[in-house]
C-alpha cells in the first residue's frame, strides 16, 4: 500500500482505553509509536519533521482521538526523536 500524507502532527499523552491502544497493545509513552484514523492496525510509516528533517519510522497502533486538524499523534518519546516535543501540545489521545 502506498499512502503519502502531508499536514499537522502531535503527540500524544495517553490512549484513550487508559492503557491499551486500539490494537491492543499496552500504551507506552516510550516506544516508537503513533495514532491515526484511517491506516491499517499496526503499519509502519515513516513520519518526517519539515521544519527540522528528522524523520523516524513508526509503527500505527491506535485511532486516537486525534484533535481536530491533525492527521497523526505519536508517542512522547517519537516527538522527541522528532525534535517537537517541547512545541506541539500533547493531544487528548
Amino acid at each position: 500500500m502506498s499512502y503519502d500524507e502531508t499536514g499537522l502532527a502531535g503527540w500524544h499523552a495517553a490512549p484513550s482505553g487508559g492503557g491499551v491502544t486500539a490494537n491492543g497493545e499496552s500504551f507506552d509513552l516510550q516506544g516508537l509509536t503513533a495514532a491515526h484514523h484511517t491506516l491499517p492496525l499496526p503499519t509502519i510509516v515513516q513520519v518526517t519533521n519539515l521544519e527540522n528533517g528528522r524523520s523516524v519510522e513508526l509503527r500505527v497502533n491506535d485511532r486516537g482521538p486525534l484533535p481536530e486538524g491533525r492527521i497523526i499523534d505519536v508517542s512522547r518519546h517519537a516527538a522527541e526523536v522528532l525534535g517537537f516535543a517541547g512545541k506541539a501540545r500533547p493531544g487528548s489521545g
